[in-house]
């Protein structure tokens, strides 16, 4: 992991796979805006195996460094080698497909100013299968919102900026594939950190998507269920024992009245499933809060506050005196 400079205010890491059409027009709109802004800055360019010379586009360009792997991993891996690699107090994440307005990347940042993290929520929805699309995000947004107990207007935005000291922290559990800003936003909300949010328009995309609509979707809805396991498990366990533990009482409460108190074998396997329910989310629980000895690097919104020096003591002439 490359130490932060007091040199570099900025590092922004544009993950890049076969992008060669148009990589040149979004590292001269992305430099462009950084020079005209008040910030240091990098760019961080993470060639991901492409085959058509991406990286080669990055060279020899000031300001811009490049880190190539030797074989495509994903978005998300090369945003953790991007970030890892990063210099700047601040890290911006975005895309190189020309669909993001990466020239309001210095207002991002602006924006962001002694946060945690800010993220640019889209006002409109581009990419094939819309109908499909659409009703998968909602869905997973309001389970991931639900989970971290925080409205979410844009869970898998690709335009964000945050702390670096904070983002290396959960470096580890970003996933290779696109679910990798879910993850972010999740783990730094399950942690105590600011995630605020500005409206960002979107364009459509340049050149072809990797973005899979099954596949995709599939693991942005595991992971979050898979973070809010690793932080909160009761968050998904105990609406379930709840549930099946007023399914139970209500089935027992029928045989008990119907069935001249004869309780059915479905109706105690019921109430067993509840309780084991109940259990497994207790001992997960358990495991969640005795393996998590880690430590933190204070939230950008909280801040020690120092008392004004004593006056003289009335009572003491002495003082007074002084």
């Amino acid at each position: 992991m490359a130490p932060a400079s007091p040199d570099v205010d900025v590092s922004v890491v544009l993950p890049v796979y076969n992008e060669s059409a148009h990589l040149a027009a979004e590292i001269d709109r992305i430099t462009a805006a950084l020079k005209a802004s008040p910030y240091t800055w990098e760019l961080v360019v993470v060639d991901d195996g492409s085959s058509d010379g991406s990286g080669d586009l990055a060279l020899g360009r000031a300001g811009v460094r490049l880190l190539r792997s030797a074989r495509n991993r994903g978005a998300g891996s090369a945003r953790r080698i991007g970030t890892l690699a990063a210099r700047g107090r601040v890290v911006v994440w975005t895309d190189a497909d020309m669909t993001y307005p990466n020239h309001q990347i210095p207002a991002l940042v602006e924006a962001l100013g002694d946060g945690d993290q800010i993220v640019g929520a889209r006002t409109t929805e581009q990419g094939s299968l819309k109908l499909l699309r659409i009703p998968a995000k909602w869905v997973i947004r309001h389970l991931a919102s639900y989970l971290t107990r925080t409205p979410i207007p844009d869970l898998n935005s690709g335009f964000r900026a945050m702390r670096r000291d904070v983002a290396v922290q959960f470096a580890d559990q970003l996933p290779d594939g696109f679910s990798c800003v879910t993850t972010v936003t999740m783990a730094f909300l399950m942690n105590g950190y600011s995630v605020r949010y500005t409206p960002i328009p979107y364009a459509a995309r340049a050149g072809r998507s990797k973005f899979h609509w099954w596949d995709d979707t599939r693991r942005y809805g595991l992971q979050v269920i898979r973070m809010m396991l690793s932080h909160d498990p009761l968050r998904v366990f105990m609406p379930l024992a709840v549930a099946m533990g007023a399914a139970f009482a209500a089935k027992l409460g029928y045989d008990l009245i119907a069935k001249d108190l004869r309780v059915a074998t479905n109706t105690l396997l019921l109430g067993f499933a509840a309780i084991q329910v109940l259990v497994t989310g207790l001992l997960a629980d358990l495991v969640v809060r005795t393996s998590q000895p880690r430590k933190l690097a204070a939230p950008a919104d909280v801040a020690e506050i120092e008392a004004d020096p004593p006056g003289p003591d009335p009572a003491n002439p002495a003082e007074q005196a002084e």
